[in-house]
């Protein structure tokens, strides 16, 4: 990416990797909002694109070569690839919270290049083999299901917890995903897109609520019995479903922010306070990567059930275009 909504493709020298990286062929990449935020804007809050920059950190593919120190993975393994490489020193590093470090190498994030290429070298660390059964367009989107999953546990999902996910976007069905295999009960869904609240359904929603049509907090009213949901998991963005989502979760719940959109936004604190909610930032993950291959593995998540079209690599500006429809949920890249 060059400017704003431009793109060129590049010639680079292959990677040598480092003695502790491996090698990796990337051979599928999917698109996440935040590249669509860069194409479109050049900036995600304090993230700016000041500098020409490689999109993309959805990705897998196979490890063609490793460096002297590394014992795991080996040629040939089928690999994902976690994007964000911390510091290991610091004071959120040695805690075990690296996605909070502030020395974070992380891909497509200025201004560290992503994985729209054909080689990346990378951390042995940060590379997790893949099982036979979960293909490599699979294996990339543990990226966005680690974010589910670590929603899921900042929510603090418990067994039959109640749960609404606001936005039914590819964070929000993979935050579904996460919840359930956390053990959660009925599991409703609110969007402005009735295509995706229908995919929803399909997935295993309890409800949908088309916001558009209905008002949110009357309609998890209805579903409830008028107790409200256990936890709100906010993957939109929308500034306005604050309010109802304080309206919609019950006295003593928790309230999960995921979603990036408006900087600042209305909030009752006093009705939080009053009912004293908890409420959570998400930012990205840590230590989930292990937890989605499993999850995929055992066949308890369904990650491909989001995938709606998949582009070549040279097809890669009408890919970003594409994923910008409002009905469509993920656009993969096969490298």
């Amino acid at each position: 990416m060059t400017d704003v909504e431009t793109l060129q493709f590049e010639a680079r020298e292959r990677p040598t990797p480092d003695d502790d990286e491996v090698l990796v062929r990337i051979s599928d990449v999917g698109i996440c909002g935040s590249d669509l935020h860069y194409y479109n804007e050049g900036k995600i809050g304090d993230f700016v694109v000041e500098d020409p920059i490689v999109l993309g950190h959805e990705s897998a593919g196979e490890v063609v070569e490793v460096g002297d120190a590394v014992e795991s993975p080996n040629v040939g393994d089928r690999v994902t690839i976690e994007p964000g490489v911390p510091c290991r020193r610091c004071e959120f590093c040695k805690r075990g919270e690296y996605h909070l470090c502030d020395g974070i190498t992380f891909m497509a994030t200025p201004p560290d290049d992503g994985a729209f290429v054909e080689y990346i070298a990378w951390p042995a660390d940060f590379v997790y083999t893949l099982p036979e059964s979960v293909s490599t367009a699979e294996g990339a989107l543990c990226e966005p299901l680690s974010v589910g999953i670590h929603a899921s546990r900042q929510a603090g999902i418990e067994p039959n917890d109640t749960v609404l996910v606001t936005g039914a976007g590819p964070i929000g069905m993979v935050a579904m995903e996460a919840a359930h295999a956390a053990g959660a009960g009925d599991i409703y869904m609110s969007d402005v897109v009735g295509a995706k609240l229908d995919r929803a359904e399909q997935r295993g929603a309890a409800g949908t609520i088309d916001v558009t049509e209905q008002n949110l907090a009357d309609a998890v009213e209805a579903f409830t019995d008028g107790r409200g949901v256990d936890k709100v998991i906010e993957a939109s963005g929308a500034a306005t479903v604050y309010g109802h989502a304080l309206d919609a979760v019950r006295r003593g719940g928790t309230i999960t922010c995921v979603g990036i959109g408006e900087e600042e936004i209305p909030f009752n604190f006093t009705r939080a306070t009053n009912k004293e909610v908890k409420i959570h930032g998400s930012f990205r993950y840590s230590n989930t990567y292990s937890e989605a291959v499993d999850l995929l593995r055992r066949g308890v998540v369904d990650v491909a059930g989001i995938i709606d079209d998949e582009y070549a690599f040279e097809d890669l500006p009408m890919a970003l275009k594409a994923a910008q429809d409002p009905s469509v949920v993920k656009t993969m890249v096969s490298m």
